[in-house]
């Protein structure tokens, strides 16, 4: 399928009918069929999806091409949108408590993370926008831990989309994640100094603040991004993360989702925390340095492999000029 006007209409609203209709089928099958189904449709995205997959294997080369075969390219690109598709059911899981969801995913090193609630300043998981995070910060919200993300909600301002498209995001997705956190989205919009400030509140409260910090800076966020070593090249990336470590005192944990060879069992894993001490930039590639390493472990998990444009924003590939097409309704991670 090419990238004409016709074709995006049809991704388009396969993504509709996938998301509104055939995702909350699958997730009230059995597990084992209803993420087999699920990767069947990824098969088929990856044949279809000519350009993004073309982009996905482009990126993968310039960027890892020294760490992985051909072979392991083709598969990582082919898992890229089997993940899609699988995490679309992981949201729609995400009922009665999130309990289908949580029987499928194995929390490790929650230790980590009970040792520092009990310090009494609250946690923050270093994370990034790395396999079905949202739903995981559901799962540990849900297994006892008082979860606030700080985070945008991507429809709310991706360029171009109908009031209609947005009201079906939130219907789909936002609904179904904010009722596994403990408060809303801390959302740091240009400009909104407050994010700080509702970030230690919760962290005073002994609660959990997520954060995904491989995100492109946005033009407001440029000046305050800082290069550190990411993926053998260095990205500049906003350091967020630290400044409110080093505000509230609260430890840093990195917090990772891995998803099983049998696409359905998922492994959630918290390390220790991440020492803090030395200059912002010093302490900030240490958290740069986990998210590469999960990256490098499981490379179909980045949501960012086919945007050159995104990959140039964090400086791992030259800058590219990107076309702006009607965007495509599918805008959750993947």
């Amino acid at each position: 399928m090419g990238d004409g006007r016709a074709a995006r209409l049809l991704r388009h609203l396969e993504g509709v009918a996938y998301w509104a209709a055939a995702a909350p089928v699958l997730a009230r099958l059995p597990a084992v069929l209803g993420y087999r189904m699920a990767c069947w449709r990824g098969d088929w995205l990856c044949r279809q999806h000519t350009l993004k997959r073309a982009d996905l294997e482009r990126s993968l080369r310039r960027v890892l091409g020294g760490e992985l075969s051909r072979a392991a390219v083709r598969q990582a690109t082919r898992d890229w949108f089997r993940f899609a598709s699988c995490e679309a059911v992981d949201v729609m899981r995400l009922r009665h408590r999130a309990r289908p969801l949580r029987r499928l995913v194995t929390i490790r090193g929650r230790e980590h993370l009970e040792e520092a609630l009990a310090a009494g300043k609250g946690a923050i998981l270093c994370s990034a926008h790395f396999g079905a995070y949202d739903s995981s910060f559901s799962v540990l919200h849900t297994s006892g831990f008082p979860v606030t993300t700080i985070g945008r909600w991507q429809y709310k301002y991706t360029p171009g989309l109908s009031s209609a498209e947005r009201r079906f995001w939130n219907w789909a997705l936002a609904r179904r994640l904010r009722r596994h956190r403990q408060r809303p989205n801390i959302e740091p919009w240009p400009g909104r100094f407050q994010v700080a400030a509702l970030a230690a509140s919760a962290l005073r409260a002994g609660e959990v603040v997520t954060i995904c910090v491989d995100a492109p800076p946005l033009d407001s966020d440029k000046a305050r991004a800082i290069g550190v070593p990411f993926l053998g090249n260095e990205a500049r990336l906003v350091p967020g993360v630290v400044t409110l470590a080093q505000l509230t005192g609260a430890p840093v944990l990195p917090c990772f989702l891995y998803r099983s060879a049998d696409y359905r069992h998922q492994v959630l894993e918290i390390s220790a925390p991440v020492p803090m001490e030395g200059d912002t930039t010093t302490a900030f590639a240490r958290c740069a340095a986990e998210v590469s390493a999960a990256i490098r472990r499981s490379p179909a998990s980045w949501v960012y492999w086919p945007s050159p444009v995104d990959l140039g924003n964090l400086g791992l590939i030259p800058s590219e000029r990107e076309a702006s097409p009607v965007p495509e309704l599918a805008v959750h991670a993947r």
